[in-house]
């Protein structure tokens, strides 16, 4: 026990003295946003309306105040002239100032300029991006709480910044809301915004920002769900002087019709479902989404050759797509009534053929395969060969077509001949 007692190691001394335990609610904060705010507030109305001075302030400011914690505090400022309650009100009793997008004049060169105030405290202050985000969200669940100059003020500023790349197209999110899309608010806002965001940039950029957040398919639900029609939403856009994006809407809503189909027959052939009712099924869509012929026919040559495993063997493949091609001849044949339907099909074998190496050879059978089954008729054969093909591999396709164009030419002689015979 003594040689156990003699092994411990010393005691280490203590400090003598009384710790007291701060808990975290005691910890004063440096500023609560009622002085936050005032301090903006002084600052905006010793700058008064400059807003070149109004920036190097808020630049300034940052050094002092706490923008991170208060980045909500200081938007709303910015935007209303002061802190927001919830629905959007300023309180009365709170200080506010008129050096705010709310309080400006409402056209778009002073929202440019107001844009350039957020821009460059963004830019200085990187760790607001979310903060800002944040606020433009609440501000577009708030519409209903602002007048309709501060919404048409609002929508010009968003647009603006959307066009700058400061915002990201997902905060048109909280337009979908319910209420806002009910009384025709989110509508009436989307106006304004697409228009100065349009404005900035163009209807293309516009579209690449709708894709990248996946809302390039979703403007129609700005509308009530009665009312999610291309008809309605061309109307009013066009109506309201943004004729490009109703059209881009309507491209959007063909393009995903285009898709639709191609699934659904693509399905329908691998069941091997009767050619009758692929070609009602395909008329009918053609109709409901006004799809053209020529598109059609595009989409089942693409439909009919992606159903099958192709040999990797150029003398065999030939033979294979001729026999597959052969049975899907009527299915073709419903789709080519007019002749520019015929060209768009010819100019797809030219494209197939070409990208396909090992069909290089197979064109012109094919040709003379659908000339056969009468999916295609002299006229548009001639017309592609003297002037209508494509540029890609034109020599080999041209040179494979030389002896069938040269009979379908003596052939279409012979027969005028008989004609004037006859007469």
């Amino acid at each position: 026990r003594v040689s156990f007692m003699n092994n411990q190691k010393p005691q280490k001394p203590t400090l003598s003295g009384q710790r007291f335990k701060t808990r975290k609610r005691d910890e004063k904060e440096r500023f609560d946003p009622t002085q936050f705010q005032d301090c903006i507030i002084q600052g905006l109305t010793e700058t008064g309306t400059d807003l070149e001075a109004v920036a190097k302030f808020l630049d300034a400011s940052g050094a002092k105040l706490d923008y991170r914690r208060y980045a909500e505090t200081l938007f709303d400022i910015l935007v209303a002239g002061g802190m927001l309650a919830p629905g959007g009100t300023l309180a009365d009793d709170m200080t506010r100032t008129n050096v705010c997008v709310f309080a400006a004049q409402e056209d778009l060169e002073t929202m440019q300029a107001f844009a350039q105030v957020f821009n460059k405290l963004i830019r200085r202050y990187k760790y607001l991006e979310k903060g800002f985000e944040d606020e433009v969200k609440k501000l577009l669940l708030f519409l209903k709480g602002f007048s309709e100059s501060e919404r048409n003020k609002l929508a010009m500023l968003t647009g603006i910044l959307l066009a700058n790349g400061t915002l990201n197209a997902s905060i048109l999110n909280s337009l979908y809301n319910e209420n806002l899309v009910k009384e025709g608010v989110s509508a009436a806002f989307a106006v304004k915004l697409f228009k100065s965001w349009i404005n900035e940039k163009d209807i293309n950029a516009v579209a690449v920002s709708l894709r990248k957040v996946n809302m390039d398919n979703r403007l129609m639900e700005l509308f009530p769900a009665n009312k999610q029609s291309v008809e309605h939403f061309s109307k009013y856009f066009t109506e309201a002087g943004l004729k490009e994006l109703s059209e881009y809407v309507r491209n959007q809503q063909t393009i995903g019709a285009r898709k639709e189909l191609q699934k659904e027959l693509q399905e329908q052939m691998s069941r091997g479902d009767p050619f009758k009712d692929i070609i009602l099924y395909v008329k009918e869509e053609m109709k409901k989404n006004n799809i053209s012929e020529q598109t059609v026919v595009a989409i089942i040559w693409s439909s009919v050759m992606s159903t099958v495993e192709w040999n990797k063997k150029e003398e065999l493949v030939a033979e294979q797509a001729i026999k597959h091609l052969k049975q899907y001849s009527p299915l073709l044949a419903a789709f080519t009534t007019q002749g520019q339907s015929e060209l768009t099909l010819l100019l797809k074998i030219q494209e197939y053929c070409y990208d396909n190496i090992h069909f290089m050879k197979a064109f012109q059978k094919i040709v003379v395969l659908f000339y056969k089954a009468e999916v295609l008729s002299e006229e548009p054969i001639l017309k592609w060969y003297k002037d209508a093909h494509l540029a890609k591999g034109k020599s080999v396709f041209l040179e494979q077509m030389k002896k069938f164009v040269e009979w379908l030419k003596n052939a279409e002689e012979e027969s005028e001949s008989e004609g004037e015979e006859g007469d």
